[in-house]
């Protein structure tokens, strides 16, 4: 037993001891180290997400794959959405305790004022409720849940090892990049849209964790589902720099299409912020039966249509018209809160309008020879640029889909064109954004807050400090000042009251004294550089201890945790001037 117990002491030390170093700015091997387990474990439960989705979908559904709503009859179209809706409805009412945000716009809401601290319960949710709303042919995608599923993975692996917020922080960037990178077989998008999106930080012990994640999670992916490319991408190119000008034009569209997806998303989701969680899913469960009904490949995620589509296998007026009832079934299934995400929507709705406008350019230009697909691929990184807000993420994955540097010099172009379209002609934020803000849920960044959630307390406390009673006399203040510690905390009651800077006990104590000074000296009276203190926790960051500072709950803080039931150990002493320092 004994040799156990040293074993359990050690690695406690050493856990100790990382959780110490993960505060500081620059502890890139042990980030590096937590990215690598984080992908594994968040590329693990990507893997059981989609095989229980596709396993269940080839049950339910006609054909040999999954997603084949076109093979339903009609009153199947009518009746698979009436009853996820039905059963989405019941799970939110009795599971969710008010947590209907939930995907990317949840994780962006959670780094913003929570410090990326996600809940099991939303994990939860999203996994079995987005399996719910895809099996039962929802207007979703399921990049949202894997990049929240790994980002709750992170987020949950950070909380349970008790690690400082600011490596949770860059745990929950390592999630969302292992979420994109396993769903698309795509890691350098999934890196790219972690930092560009929901880290906003580009800093190499950002870089190197959420790289190793994405490499991970796409190895695990492609060891159990294979590495066979999600779109069947045929030889794209433009067939003379003539095109180009099609191409801004492609951008235009796009750009409005985007900002017309923002809008719609918008108005549906301020009107029915007030509705009942049973109200919005049953709506949305109507909408998409109607809508499918008539037209079912707008159901599910609908990558068989997209592949289709590259392949040139629709019209130009079938292709406009899908995209225009993706685009209104999309916005009303995300404004009303059905669980899933956007990204593949996106590309399906960017997609089809390329992929229109490529066969009426085809139409109207014969003596251009232009491919269809090339417009289509191109729509699918406009639409995402102009719609999310994402153009280094949407043109990576344009790269990685289609293996074609000649596809990269017009996908700039249209990505640009698109963005700017959406966000300064039509003044358009990202849908994750206008969707966290139409709920009532605030959302901003600030580079100096940014700056300070990537350091934690523990990064730069002054650890030069003793504890001691508020009255002492001489020999006990002269065995205080024996450790030439920088500060005195002075508890009273055992609650710390006060710092004393050491130097002006020490100065006090080089005074003539009289008999009533030998008695006893009052820590909090003598003359001196003294702070009122309140507590702050270890793994609290640097804009959390600011925020307690402002709000006046203290002079200075002293860093602490619970080590046992009822014991909080005291690691540090933090003040205001150490965290500009630390800024600066």
């Amino acid at each position: 037993m004994k040799p156990l117990q040293t074993l359990h002491q050690w690695f406690a030390d050493r856990l100790e001891a990382t959780r110490l170093h993960l505060a500081r700015p620059d502890a890139l091997l042990q980030l590096a180290f937590m990215g690598l387990v984080t992908g594994l474990l968040a590329g693990a439960i990507i893997v059981l997400f989609r095989f229980s989705v596709e396993h269940v979908q080839e049950w339910l559904l006609p054909g040999t794959g999954p997603d084949n709503f076109e093979g339903l009859s009609l009153a199947g179209r009518l009746l698979f959405p009436l009853a996820g809706a039905l059963a989405l409805a019941l799970m939110f009412r009795w599971f969710s305790k008010g947590l209907w945000v939930l995907g990317v716009a949840r994780v962006l809401e959670r780094m913003a004022y929570h410090q990326g601290r996600l809940t099991v319960r939303g994990f939860l949710l999203q996994f079995f409720g987005v399996a719910i709303a895809l099996v039962s042919g929802h207007s979703v995608g399921r990049e949202g849940a894997h990049i929240f599923l790994g980002a709750s993975a992170g987020s949950l692996l950070g909380q349970r090892l008790e690690l400082p917020n600011n490596a949770i922080r860059t745990l929950v960037g390592c999630g969302t990049a292992a979420g994109i990178a396993a769903s698309f077989n795509t890691p350098l998008a999934g890196v790219i849209f972690s930092l560009e999106v929901v880290m906003m930080d580009y800093h190499l012990a950002s870089f190197i964790p959420v790289i190793l994640a994405a490499v991970s999670a796409t190895v695990v992916s492609n060891a159990v589902l294979g590495d066979a490319a999600v779109f069947s991408v045929p030889s794209l190119q433009l067939g003379s720099l003539a095109e180009m000008p099609l191409v801004v034009v492609l951008g235009l569209l796009a750009g409005a299409t985007g900002a017309a997806f923002v809008q719609m998303v918008q108005s549906i989701a301020s009107r029915t912020r007030d509705w009942p969680i049973e109200a919005q899913m049953v709506t949305a469960g109507v909408a998409v039966a109607l809508l499918g009904a008539g037209l079912p490949q707008v159901m599910g995620i609908g990558y068989d249509t997209i592949n289709l589509t590259l392949l040139g296998g629709y019209t130009a007026g079938i292709l406009l018209l899908m995209a225009a009832v993706k685009l209104l079934a999309t916005s009303v299934c995300s404004a009303l809160n059905v669980p899933g995400g956007m990204i593949g929507p996106a590309f399906f709705i960017g997609a089809t309008l390329g992929g229109g406008f490529g066969h009426l350019l085809d139409l109207w230009f014969p003596g251009l020879g232009v491919q269809p697909g090339v417009y289509a691929m191109l729509g699918m990184s406009a639409l995402m640029a102009g719609s999310l807000q994402a153009p280094l993420a949407a043109l990576t994955a344009l790269l990685e889909l289609t293996d074609n540097p000649q596809i990269i010099l017009p996908g700039m172009l249209v990505v640009v064109i698109s963005g700017i379209t959406a966000s300064e002609l039509f003044r358009k934020k990202s849908l994750f954004i206008t969707m966290l803000e139409a709920k009532g849920l605030d959302y901003s960044q600030s580079p100096v807050m940014a700056a300070l959630r990537r350091v934690g307390v523990a990064g730069i406390m002054d650890r030069s400090f003793v504890q001691a009673p508020r009255l002492v006399d001489r020999e006990q203040a002269q065995t205080l000042l024996e450790e030439k510690p920088r500060w005195i905390l002075v508890t009273e009651a055992q609650e710390p009251r006060a710092v004393l800077a050491a130097v002006d006990l020490a100065a006090w104590l080089e005074r003539p004294s009289g008999p009533e000074e030998e008695a006893a000296i009052d820590l909090l009276k003598i003359p001196g550089h003294r702070l009122q203190v309140a507590p702050v926790h270890l793994h609290e960051t640097l804009q959390e201890a600011l925020e307690a500072l402002q709000e006046g709950r203290g002079e200075a803080l002293y860093v602490r945790r619970m080590t046992a039931p009822g014991f909080w150990r005291i690691y540090g002493i933090l003040t205001r001037e150490q965290i500009e320092s630390a800024y600066r």
